[in-house]
């Protein structure tokens, strides 16, 4: 084995693990971007509705924008992979945490750009709708919170 390859082997995994982040986050901003389109109308007639907005009329919101059922899943989605976490290396579930957020996120046809700029709002959700889930979430992946964990939000 010559010199350089030592380091390569060594940088190779963290380089995978990013790359398979990136490429969660890359998805689900896909799946985000195109979640409300549909195709054009057909020469002729009228376009479709436009597409309604995330929160239903009349539904109560949490703090962080989103109503108490689209915080309830994200809870219950975070509650399914805490054994996960708790087993594998932190690395891994960090990854699992930008997968399942970013799942989430498309899901329920949410702006991944706002939580983009606010990676701090799945906290504030989190601590309202489940502070222990969430205080479970944390200690499992050594982070100070979520929003520490998220890569690309």
């Amino acid at each position: 084995m010559f010199m350089g390859q030592r380091c390569v082997q060594g940088t190779g995994r963290r380089h995978r693990l990013a790359v398979v982040a990136a490429g969660m986050v890359a998805a689900a901003t896909l799946v985000t971007g195109c979640a409300g389109q549909s195709p054009a109308p057909a020469p002729g007639t009228t376009a479709p509705p436009a597409p309604t907005t995330t929160a239903v009329p009349g539904a109560a919101l949490v703090p962080g924008g989103v109503t108490e059922a689209q915080a309830a899943q994200l809870c219950s989605d975070l509650e399914g992979q805490l054994q996960s976490w708790r087993t594998y290396t932190p690395t891994i579930g960090k990854t699992g945490l930008n997968g399942l957020v970013g799942t989430w996120i498309a899901k329920n046809n949410l702006n991944a750009l706002d939580f983009l700029q606010d990676r701090g709002r799945v906290d504030v959700i989190t601590t309202t709708a489940c502070p222990q889930i969430r205080q479970e979430a944390v200690t499992a992946l050594e982070i100070p919170d979520l929003a520490s964990g998220l890569i690309g939000f």
